[in-house]
């Protein structure tokens, strides 16, 4: 991750934002996995950050491998 704004990408379970992890490494996006900022969800859980610039690509990435994702938040 460089120091540019980010996105976070907020999967159903820990299990998915593995996959999603794995998939956006494949595609060769840097992603992170980190808990879900409390400015977007009280809820105690993981989200996947990726820069802003590489949303649309993370897009394409997880919709290539069939991983469902919830929303996608600028950070």
């Amino acid at each position: 991750m460089t120091g540019m704004a980010y996105a976070v990408i907020l999967l159903p379970s820990t299990s998915h934002a593995m996959r999603a992890e794995a998939a956006l490494k494949q595609a060769g996006i840097c992603s992170k996995m980190i808990p879900v900022p409390r400015h977007i969800s009280s809820d105690c859980g993981v989200c996947v950050r990726i820069d802003r610039e590489d949303r649309e690509a993370a897009r394409a990435a997880l919709a290539a491998a069939g991983i469902a994702w919830e929303g996608m938040h600028d950070c």
